[in-house]
């Protein structure tokens, strides 16, 4: 998905939601930070970053959205924690994911037990859920979720298990966000009970999945499956 972008410097983080970036010239700039993950080891003093300036000014306090940013080992990866949603969402109608051949009326937002998941749709008759997680951390060519502990995340899955346990299908849908990750794991140091969280959903009959993407600059694009290993 193609966006209008322009670079920057990231200087620091003045919330878990507002950052300062350098424009050049001396310019700094407050803009939204579309994550609440810590990505400590993305957002440091100079790194380069692309910034989606706002559309319309409707008042906010901030210039536009903080998009990419590139990683000391050169990769850039993208930090919308809100894309993932819409790269599979575009991704499955228009039938790239062979996983997900034979859908139907698929819907944004799904109400299910006590939670709000992603998607709703019917696979070849079934009924189905989706919950989509956005990763950015990957260590050692290892991608891994969260990057701080998430009580909210772990409900999620327990729910798509007690789907998965009364007859839905459901996938639990983890999209990296870089290209450099070989395989996809839950972070059992950083959360232990979501990654216990993920292995009860696989034996209620929960789907996992993990597909990277390619990133650049300007654009960004689901790309491949990557392997799981619990």
């Amino acid at each position: 998905m193609r966006t209008n972008q322009w670079e920057a410097r990231f200087v620091k983080r003045l919330n878990r939601f507002v950052a300062l970036v350098d424009r050049g010239n001396g310019e700094h700039l407050d803009v939204h930070v579309p994550s609440s993950g810590r990505m400590e080891e993305l957002l440091v003093p100079g790194a380069e970053v692309m910034v989606e300036p706002f559309a319309i000014d409707r008042g906010q306090k901030t210039v536009g959205r903080l998009a990419k940013v590139l990683h000391a080992d050169g990769v850039w990866v993208s930090i919308d924690s809100h894309l993932p949603n819409r790269l599979m969402e575009k991704a499955i109608r228009d039938g790239r994911l062979a996983e997900f051949t034979g859908w139907e009326d698929l819907r944004p937002e799904a109400v299910y037990g006590h939670s709000r998941l992603d998607f709703s749709l019917t696979l070849n008759g079934r009924r189905g859920l989706i919950e989509v997680k956005s990763v950015t951390l990957v260590e050692d060519g290892i991608a891994l979720f969260p990057d701080a502990p998430t009580v909210r995340g772990a409900r999620h899955v327990r729910e798509l298990a007690m789907a998965a346990i009364k007859g839905y299908l459901a996938f639990l849908v983890f999209v990296i966000q870089r290209d450099d990750a070989y395989v996809f794991s839950p972070h059992k140091v950083r959360d232990p009970d979501f990654a216990e969280a993920v292995q009860e959903a696989t034996v209620a009959g929960v789907t996992v999945l993990a597909y990277d993407c390619q990133v650049s600059p300007v654009d960004v694009e689901l790309r491949r499956l990557v392997p799981i290993e619990l």
